[in-house]
């Protein structure tokens, strides 16, 4: 298993004006506080920064950039169901970006004011996947600090098999086909910013191909994170909404790469911040 790391030939940009409540803040804070973004050239950005200006969809709490080729998806947390445990409700927790064969989940979460907490949730995370979905973890430095590196064994059942495209199908290996389950790789990245925490998950292509990774990398780099004043214990979701582009793309015909989903057909729900 092995990261990805940004292009040798791209240089660091020049970082936001640090205010002094700010640079407070960074001397109160634990070393790894805040590490990943100092390492990253740029973003993800908080609201406060000055941020560099470009096309992205408003999903509250999440300003994520827009690119060719990028579809998006919004996974929901159903919050009532049916006596037979049909979601009548639900809200929306995850922003699922997507690129040719990869895919990108971005979730925020509220953070303590003077430390992060990437280094606790990784470790948690690693000691999940290794527990409880007999999985392997490998630590490592990627383009915005510590990341986490998990291999996980993945069902391939008939229902499984049977909802694949045929094209992928043919391409995957007999043997695992024959033991019914398949290694899986998954990439997980954090970000300590001020009072806010962002998790990103990547799987698919982009884990081996630089190009697809390259995308992924730019849009999570370009993320603006839009925290609140309002008090929230430490973990805590924050907000996310529908933007008005999900339904004015099919009402204007506009060639935007934004793309809606049935809201409770949900992606790829890899992990949850505890």
């Amino acid at each position: 298993m092995a990261f990805g790391r940004r292009r040798q030939a791209e240089e660091p940009a020049e970082g936001p004006e640090v205010t002094e409540e700010q640079a407070e803040n960074a001397e109160d804070a634990p070393a790894e506080a805040g590490s990943a973004k100092a390492e990253s050239a740029g973003g993800p950005w908080d609201s406060e920064d000055s941020f560099p200006e470009m096309q992205r969809l408003d999903f509250g709490s999440l300003q994520v950039p827009i690119a060719p080729g990028l579809g998006f998806q919004v996974n929901f947390e159903a919050t009532q169901v049916d006596e037979e445990g049909n979601p009548l409700d639900g809200r929306p927790v995850a922003v699922l970006v997507q690129y040719e064969e990869s895919a990108m989940q971005l979730q925020v979460f509220a953070a303590p004011k003077r430390s992060g907490i990437w280094e606790d949730v990784r470790r948690e995370t690693a000691k999940d996947i290794q527990e409880e979905a007999q999985g392997q973890t490998q630590e490592g430095e990627g383009p915005f600090g510590p990341e986490l590196l998990a291999m996980v064994p993945a069902a391939l059942t008939e229902e499984v098999l049977a909802e694949m495209p045929q094209e992928v199908r043919e391409q995957i290996p007999a043997e695992f086909v024959e033991q019914g389950w398949a290694p899986q790789i998954i990439r997980f990245l954090g970000v300590d910013g001020p009072r806010w925490f962002l998790q990103a998950v990547v799987q698919g292509a982009a884990i081996e191909d630089e190009e697809q990774w390259q995308v992924l990398e730019d849009v999570l780099s370009g993320v603006v994170v839009h925290r609140g004043d309002a008090p929230m214990p430490p973990r805590e979701l924050l907000e996310l909404q529908i933007p008005k582009e999900f339904s004015e793309a099919g009402e204007d015909g506009e060639e935007e790469a934004v793309e809606t989903f049935d809201p409770f057909e949900r992606g790829p729900e890899i992990t949850e911040v505890r």
